[in-house]
């Protein structure tokens, strides 16, 4: 059985993918292109290398490993008519984006970006007035899978309520509430935080609008991890000034223009979509790839499976 790897990993990844008894090819994918060394691929492992590859070209593909957690790269029509197998690094990067989560959610609530321009400028000025606590607010989560877990967990020790929102309302550990697709409003009016961690799906692309925004309270705070399509933009900027802090590292459109008023507001942290990474990324990635590749070649099932024709 052949894989075609064009994520990079180390020669000791290398060695021990060869040694569950796979034919291994490593081409990066700044120079993958179909040949004849790659076209008879059973496997294929990479982030996105569907610019220059054809996988409609690959009649032996079965099974795509994405290093990613979205797959909107994916030739989703492909994948579907080849009856190809995905799966993702659901889980991947969620303690790094937890952390990200926490800390601008402490920034807002601590107003370290006023204290950052205090600093750089050089002002001695005390802040007694706009400063809060953290404890005893209401968290909520738009969707309650490992990014959320990750970051309820973490939360947890500041002494906050933590709600969520799944299809079904199922309870869910590290969460107090929970609540079903049709029962999301009570997210957005009774929290004194939102924190979007959905997937972008036909069903869930702009629903984040004006007409969420204006039920969520006055002095609340906004928080994007998910898909920032999920975002209208300009419906966003109609509510800035209700918020105590908007935190956001997606956007609907990437890079964020330099014109838009996001950059500037003062009670919005603008981060390149750049929460998910950390020092131990390529572990956790490596240690999965390996997981998978061996319950693959032993007739196993592989974990994070994912549903490509409904986008999670």
């Amino acid at each position: 059985m052949k894989i075609l790897i064009t994520v990079k990993i180390s020669d000791e990844q290398f060695e021990k993918i060869q040694n569950l008894g796979y034919d291994v090819v490593r081409i990066s994918e700044r120079k993958v292109q179909n040949c004849e060394e790659t076209d008879d691929a059973d496997i294929l492992v990479a982030y996105n290398p569907f610019k220059t590859l054809d996988i409609a070209k690959m009649k032996n593909l079965k099974y795509i490993m994405l290093t990613s957690v979205g797959f909107d790269q994916l030739p989703k029509e492909k994948v579907l008519a080849q009856n190809i197998q995905v799966t993702n690094n659901r889980g991947g990067y969620s303690i790094p984006m937890a952390e990200w989560i926490v800390m601008c959610i402490l920034e807002i609530y601590k107003r370290a970006k006023m204290f950052y321009k205090q600093q750089q400028n050089k002002i001695w000025h005390m802040d007694l007035v706009s400063i809060s606590e953290l404890y005893g607010q209401r968290i909520g989560f738009l969707g309650t899978g490992t990014i959320a877990t990750e970051a309820a967990k973490r939360l947890k020790g500041f002494g906050v309520e933590i709600w969520g929102h799944n299809t079904n309302g199922r309870e869910v550990e590290h969460f107090d509430r929970c609540f079903s697709k049709n029962e999301i409003d009570e997210i957005f009016k009774n929290c004194d935080v939102v924190v979007s961690t959905m997937p972008c799906t036909s069903e869930t692309e702009g629903m984040l609008n004006k007409d969420k925004f204006s039920l969520m309270k006055e002095g609340s705070s906004f928080i994007n991890v998910g898909r920032g399509k999920l975002v209208k933009e300009d419906d966003l900027l109609m509510y800035i000034d209700k918020f105590k802090g908007v935190a956001l590292d997606v956007f609907e459109q990437e890079p964020l223009r330099k014109d838009s008023p996001l950059w500037e507001a003062e009670n919005v942290i603008v981060t390149p979509h750049n929460c998910w990474v950390s020092d131990k990324n390529p572990v956790r990635v490596e240690e999965l790839m390996y997981s998978n590749l061996k319950k693959y070649k032993e007739g196993k099932k592989v974990d994070n499976i994912v549903n490509v024709e409904k986008g999670y």
